[in-house]
């Protein structure tokens, strides 16, 4: 009997091949994560982290497999019906990518302007609420080069979150914070997914932060990927899991083992 208790996937991935021309990158890859809850895609460098982002708004298309999108497989739409499955998204850029030239104000208006036909009245409204839920009410008539790293992070989580979307997806949002800022971007996501009621995913390599606020997690590890609750990541017997999530430990038990000796003839 199925758990009540877990909602539907929001996002799935099935049996997903990408490659880019030699280089595989997922390997009959598959997940769900839930909608209405936050979900976590963790890994190293180059581990496709980025490359699951574009697949989800029909950036890229995978070598094979399927993507559904709150019910749509976006391998098999057209750039036309792509549109409509990307109205529903939302993008926090790893680096913020506001637009240097135009203020805060213009900057998260600015999807609302080219997406819809909104009286005036009704955007300030909407840019309003949105600076208000991550705490820039008085920053609206800034620069982007007047605002502090988290500032920025802030504004453009206000413009990914202003047309309301079904699913909001996060590159890297706490790469090149401080610890504090880091941890207020956390707390607004966390707000914004309960507020909102919408489907939070986070690409990431900030395992402490992951372990607080993702209800699921997907890790991409170089033999294959894991999906899993926290909870039940933490308690892995995976050597692969173990050695991602608790990396400080792997080592300092390679270190108390001191150096592996090796059979003259042996492998060197």
């Amino acid at each position: 009997m199925p758990d009540v208790q877990t909602p539907p996937p929001h996002l799935e991935f099935d049996d997903v091949c990408m490659a880019f021309g030699a280089r595989r990158v997922f390997d009959h890859l598959s997940f769900r994560f839930p909608a209405g809850r936050i979900s976590v895609i963790l890994g190293g460098s180059g581990s496709g982290k980025s490359t699951a982002l574009r697949l989800v708004g029909g950036l890229i298309r995978p070598t094979s497999g399927r993507i559904l999108v709150d019910g749509d497989d976006v391998t098999r739409l057209s750039e036309r019906q792509l549109y409509r499955v990307r109205a529903k998204l939302g993008m926090l850029f790893q680096g913020g990518a506001l637009l240097d030239s135009m203020t805060v104000y213009d900057n998260v208006a600015f999807p609302l302007r080219e997406r819809a036909r909104l009286p005036a009245t009704e955007v300030a409204e909407r840019v309003r609420r949105s600076l208000d839920a991550v705490g820039l009410a008085d920053a609206d008539g800034l620069l982007p080069s007047q605002l502090s790293g988290g500032m920025v992070k802030r504004a453009a989580l206000a413009r990914a979150i202003v047309t309301r979307p079904v699913i909001l997806l996060c590159d890297e949002p706490f790469s090149g914070l401080d610890p504090v800022s880091a941890r207020r971007i956390e707390a607004l996501l966390a707000t914004i997914n309960a507020r909102f009621g919408m489907t939070v995913v986070v690409v990431s390599h900030d395992i402490p932060s992951t372990m607080r606020m993702a209800s699921q997690v997907l890790v991409l590890l170089p033999g294959g990927a894991v999906e899993g609750t926290p909870e039940a990541l933490q308690a892995s017997d995976d050597p692969r899991v173990a050695a991602f999530l608790h990396p400080d430990v792997e080592a300092a038990l390679r270190a108390e083992a001191g150096p592996v000796e090796v059979a003259p003839g042996g492998p060197v």
